[in-house]
């Protein structure tokens, strides 16, 4: 401490950094709350660290498609609010820790349950693929009729040289424009 005119002047080391003030003019709780204001700290490092870790895993996802990335960047971010409300960073590893388990574990499995289901319900002409159908008239490569599901469809045998009679079974294999494309359901 040192006197200067009528005012004495201390030094205060606060997070490495010395503040001036005058002694009986400034409380150190005030001098280390205007640190922290005009100084980032460490938790603003903290959190902006876990949202460095997010956006990096987030990134790493778009370009893998694999899931796992994502839910690590979710948990990464949920981590980052923690950090955000003051937790320590034990806490902020527990949450981390927590959420990419949790993801994993509940999230992910449903998550590729849906990637396995069946291709989705197929309809209009694709429908009549591999459907059983009866020949109404002769079919052959240069055409005939044939009722599918309850409809009369012009055909044509698959087989140009194949002769279907009437009255026989036979199984669309493609539709072309407006025409069924049949074989004989014997003849498979």
């Amino acid at each position: 401490m040192y006197a200067h005119g009528n005012s004495e002047l201390s030094y205060l080391a606060i997070s490495g950094i010395s503040l001036v003030g005058e002694h009986r003019a400034r409380s150190f709780a005030w001098a280390d709350s205007d640190a922290r204001k005009s100084y980032p700290s460490a938790l603003m490092t903290d959190w902006v660290l876990w949202l460095i870790a997010a956006g990096v895993l987030g990134v790493a996802e778009m370009l893998t498609l694999t899931f796992v990335l994502g839910m690590l960047a979710v948990a990464a971010a949920v981590a980052a609010v923690a950090a955000g409300i003051g937790l320590p960073p034990a806490v902020q590893l527990g949450v981390f820790a927590g959420g990419s388990l949790l993801l994993l574990g509940v999230v992910r499995p449903i998550a590729r349950g849906h990637m396995r289901t069946p291709a989705s319900l197929q309809s209009g002409t694709a429908a009549l693929v591999g459907r059983r159908a009866t020949a109404l008239t002769e079919v052959t490569h240069a055409g005939g009729q044939v009722r599918i599901g309850g409809e009369v469809w012009t055909a044509r045998a698959y087989d140009e040289h194949q002769v279907i009679a009437a009255g026989s079974a036979v199984d669309v294999v493609q539709i072309d424009g407006a025409t069924a494309v049949v074989l004989s359901a014997e003849a498979t």
